[in-house]
């Protein structure tokens, strides 16, 4: 009697292979869940190399011609901007035949979303921590503005400002956000605003940011606000919060081009030219099983880096004097 292998593509081939594909579209799919940052950056892929140059350029200006002289052109300053990929970061577990067979739940689902969100919540933190640096960076171009920081001194912001706990205090800070990229002329689409949980759920408490007669857009009563003065909003954890300036270990991988003391940062307003990204492995995953462990190994990883690249475009809010 021939025994049916669902594991097999059409009743032919690897047993595993149909398992294998599943289990990866669960990571993938935990991942693309979790992850809230990636897409706001600029994404380039290598097949090859360490690093990605990005060049980076001024503005040119108009002028009036006077009849007969000849047009000459203006200079544009250039310059160039190399993002550098981070060591391969993994997320992996041992799933053993004896504890999967006695489980009476899907064990390896589990187990797919967690390294699909251990991955996502990492590539989060480190653009995030990118995005705040941005916003305290000089710009390479000679001539071009750097990035920016609203603190509680800040005019236009509220008196005592307080952008940790009260809501209206950080729409207000938003609103000077949304001013500061448009006298820099940064273009108003693609602009996203990265709170904390508990600033995000203030701003909702705060109604006019939500009251249609003010022109918000949200609900109170489901718990969600969409934008503040164009400026799209997403909650996360992965904003930094403590002060990062000396943390090693984990972030040798990243020769700690990520470190920073994020101690008084309440959000982070980016827009999409700020910040890139290179792939050099994208997500990835492999399987194996053991036979002398009685066991499947299973990792996930990916080859990334990111990198400023228009530090004009970054803004942080910051619950301090600036």
């Amino acid at each position: 009697m021939a025994v049916q292998r669902f594991g097999q593509a059409n009743g032919a081939g690897d047993v595993d292979a149909l398992f294998l594909k599943l289990f990866a579209g669960e990571v993938i799919t935990a991942f693309e869940q979790k992850n809230v940052a990636l897409k706001h950056t600029l994404v380039r892929t290598i097949s090859n190399g360490k690093s990605a140059s990005f060049p980076t350029h001024g503005r040119t200006v108009a002028a009036y011609h006077t009849p007969g002289n000849v047009i000459a052109g203006d200079t544009l300053n250039v310059a160039e901007t190399v993002i550098t990929i981070d060591d391969l970061l993994t997320a992996s577990h041992w799933i053993a035949n004896i504890d999967e067979a006695k489980a009476h739940y899907d064990y390896r689902s589990i187990h797919t979303t967690e390294i699909g969100r251990a991955l996502a919540n990492q590539m989060d933190k480190h653009i995030l921590q990118m995005g705040v640096l941005a916003a305290r960076s000089a710009n390479t171009v000679t001539g071009m503005p750097g990035g920016s920081q609203i603190g509680t001194n800040t005019a236009g912001a509220p008196a005592s400002a307080n952008f940790l706990t009260n809501g209206e205090h950080l729409a207000d800070a938003m609103f000077l956000a949304a001013q500061v990229l448009d006298e820099k002329e940064i273009p108003e689409d693609d602009r996203v605003a990265f709170v904390r949980p508990a600033q995000y759920y203030a701003l909702v408490k705060a109604v006019r940011n939500i009251n249609r007669d003010w022109g918000g857009s949200g609900s109170f009563a489901d718990g969600n606000i969409v934008k503040v003065a164009g400026i799209e909003i997403v909650a996360t954890n992965s904003l930094p919060r403590t002060d990062m300036s000396a943390v090693t270990g984990a972030a040798a991988g990243t020769n700690n081009r990520y470190r920073g003391n994020f101690a008084n940062t309440s959000a982070l307003v980016i827009q999409k030219s700020a910040l890139a990204t290179v792939k050099l492995l994208d997500l990835a995953i492999e399987t194996e099983y053991s036979a002398e462990r009685q066991a499947t190994f299973t990792v996930g990883k990916y080859a990334v880096g990111h990198g400023v690249l228009r530090p004009e475009a970054s803004i942080e809010i910051v619950n301090a004097i600036v």
